[in-house]
């Protein structure tokens, strides 16, 4: 039988693991003999010529967005103790080591997702079958081998609301942390409202947006940015980036920031 794309790519060596290879494709950086295609289960034969547009050093195209984020909202990163959730081959992960930030506490539920080049990267502390929705200082203490107070954290999670994520989030922030996450909102808005994997209306990603920011603050997290990701999701979805930290007072109440995502989500 013919194989996939995605395994195609990985088989070949042009991607790292087909979660990489996916990636790649649904970017629309993936051409099969000469025309792009955009669906990793795109059946190809030994012959077919792949070609690959844009390749970096980077091990996920998520890095990029993690870039933009940083960028975005200010972040300094550097010589800060860094905790990345949902840290599949390891794209954020990346970003925050090259910016300096050490050690990072790279999580995900999964097992043997992180790039190899980045779980043997000392200053990476690699944890892996861990729910980051039963994080709290202790459990992450446990996990990591050694105390952890993180002064960044980082998410990229999928297949649940980041409003069942944040209290665990906050249990662990400290009064300066930045906490940077990606807004998903196919898994923000319910099942019966993504069509063929696509949220298309506007109004239904501003409310993602929103809902992620208002349990933020009854977590205990106000709002200090929010901007669109440079790249598209899985199947086309536009993504957001938010910069949490700490509430203090007032300070961050998302009702400033409701123009700003109705904007960015296209709703006005």
């Amino acid at each position: 039988m013919s194989p996939r794309l995605d395994s195609a790519l990985a088989a070949r060596g042009m991607a790292r693991s087909r979660t990489h290879a996916a990636g790649l494709i649904s970017s629309g950086l993936v051409s099969v003999d000469g025309k792009a295609v955009v669906k990793a289960a795109h059946v190809v034969t030994d012959e077919a010529v792949i070609v690959v547009a844009g390749a970096d050093h980077y091990v996920s195209r998520a890095a990029h967005k993690l870039i933009a984020g940083l960028d975005a909202f200010g972040i300094e990163v550097s010589g800060r103790v860094a905790l990345d959730m949902g840290a599949s081959t390891g794209g954020f992960t990346q970003v925050l080591r090259e910016r300096g930030a050490e050690p990072v506490v790279a999580v995900d539920v999964g097992h043997g997702q992180l790039a190899d080049e980045i779980a043997a990267d000392p200053g990476v502390i690699p944890v892996e079958g861990f729910n980051v929705r039963a994080l709290t200082p202790d459990t992450l203490a446990e996990a990591a081998g050694r105390t952890v107070s993180p002064e960044i954290v980082t998410g990229d999670l999928s297949f649940i609301s980041l409003t069942h994520v944040l209290p665990a989030v906050r249990s662990v922030a400290g009064p300066r942390t930045d906490v940077v996450l990606l807004v998903k909102p196919q898994f923000e808005v319910g099942r019966t409202a993504v069509k063929g994997g696509l949220v298309t209306s506007p109004g239904l990603r501003a409310d993602a947006v929103a809902g992620v920011l208002w349990s933020a603050w009854d977590a205990g997290l106000g709002t200090h940015g929010v901007t669109s990701s440079p790249l598209p999701g899985t199947h086309g979805n536009q993504e957001y980036l938010v910069h949490l930290r700490a509430r203090e007072g007032d300070a961050g109440n998302p009702t400033e920031w409701i123009r700003t995502v109705d904007r960015l989500a296209g709703a006005r």
